[in-house]
């Protein structure tokens, strides 16, 4: 059977949503099976609008009760004041039943974010959705420096060793960027490949 990887986002104004199919798409390429899903929206609908949420997303919601199912997981979430989106947090806090049965114990874990600008907390981020998965007891993926992209320094762009990122601009504007897409995929593909490894055993 093929590995079976899940990438959970929560995306307010797209940019993890872009990272999120990113990842998914390089983890494809090693002929994982993935599934890119979304965790619900926790702002009512009509402050969502008046703020410029992206509201079409396609990805259908997940249950945390799902994510045992999967050989690996990715989350990913905008950071906010350096710590993770509520509506991540909230998702997250309704796995106490997989964390008490050690459900997850074992399966491949790694993380990605979003942040307004380039230093605002983006590997504080990633390091607060590590710690997460550390409880779980899950094995964790980092993106190391063979892409070359982490050490890209005629640009601004996102990027960190604890898992993929990209920069949303102060007022959300700024598209992703070719090299963070690049790493998004590279992080994918990494992932399915160290999962591949794990499951065979």
């Amino acid at each position: 059977m093929s590995t079976q990887i899940l990438v959970l986002y929560y995306s307010a104004y797209g940019h993890i949503e872009t990272m999120a199919y990113a990842i998914a798409e390089g983890a494809k390429q090693t002929g994982a099976n993935v599934q890119v899903k979304r965790v619900p929206e926790t702002v009512p609908q009509e402050v969502a609008k008046q703020n410029g949420f992206k509201l079409n997303q396609v990805a259908p919601i997940a249950d945390p009760k799902e994510l045992a199912n999967y050989d690996a997981i990715v989350l990913g979430t905008g950071t906010r004041f350096g710590r993770i989106s509520t509506q991540m947090a909230n998702f997250l806090d309704r796995t106490g039943g997989l964390w008490a049965k050690g459900s997850l114990i074992g399966k491949v874990g790694a993380v990605f974010t979003c942040s307004g600008t380039q230093h605002a907390g983006q590997e504080l981020t990633n390091l607060c959705l590590i710690t997460n998965l550390l409880h779980y007891g899950m094995v964790i993926v980092g993106c190391p420096f063979s892409f070359h992209g982490l050490s890209k320094i005629d640009e601004v762009t996102g990027g960190t060793p604890y898992g993929a990122s990209t920069i949303a601009g102060p007022d959300n504007s700024r598209p992703v960027s070719q090299n963070e897409i690049e790493g998004g995929e590279f992080f994918g593909n990494h992932i399915a490949q160290i999962t591949n490894k794990l499951t065979r055993f």
